[in-house]
């Protein structure tokens, strides 16, 4: 594990059992410092894995760091928030236009990334949700197709073909899947065949 990744640990670790701490980084998300932004929001991601619901009387705080220029603060919050949809994804909902911000980043990758696996956890928790982030999904599936990322969207999208989708969503996930997991190749095709079978 390199220091940063190390120290990070440390500072959740310590966060988890002070309140005082917890508020402390959470404020830090509106302040004038990028480094202290980007530090912060790494240290509520990896909160957030281990306690999620310690985050959800922050979430609007969280969601409004979206708004951040930089892409580590955005996709740190936007990892948090993928945490946050299992314990409650209705203040979720307010966190989809930043996230699909996100998604069209042409600078950061791993914002992109973030940005599809946020949609992809919130659109599996209902049929009405699932049509809500669709289009967002269904794009995001041929702009990338190529990209470094890719294969990982695609694990977001094969939790998300797992998840409370609507019948059309279905039929469309389904459609454009179809050659993948017909002519794909390697992991592509394994992944897109998963997705398939998922929506049987």
């Amino acid at each position: 594990m390199s220091t940063r990744a190390e120290e990070i640990k440390q500072q959740a670790e310590k966060a988890l059992k002070s309140k005082k701490q917890l508020e402390a980084y959470v404020a830090a998300l509106e302040g004038s410092s990028r480094r202290e932004r980007q530090q912060s929001a790494a240290i509520l991601a990896a909160i957030a894995k281990e306690k999620p619901e310690l985050l959800e009387p922050h979430s609007k705080s969280i969601i409004d760091a979206l708004n951040r220029p930089e892409a580590q603060t955005r996709w740190e919050c936007l990892d948090a928030l993928t945490e946050l949809v299992a314990v409650d994804a209705r203040p979720c909902e307010k966190a989809v236009p930043g996230a699909e911000t996100a998604l069209y980043d042409e600078d950061s990758g791993p914002l992109r990334l973030a940005a599809m696996r946020f949609l992809c956890r919130y659109g599996s928790t209902t049929e009405n949700r699932s049509e809500k982030v669709w289009p967002l999904i269904d794009e995001c599936i041929q702009c990338y197709h190529g990209d470094l990322e890719f294969q990982d969207m695609l694990i977001a999208v094969v939790d998300f073909s797992a998840g409370k989708l609507s019948s059309q969503v279905k039929e469309e996930l389904a459609a454009r899947m179809k050659f993948d997991a017909e002519n794909g190749k390697g992991m592509l095709k394994k992944r897109a065949s998963q997705i398939e079978e998922n929506l049987r």
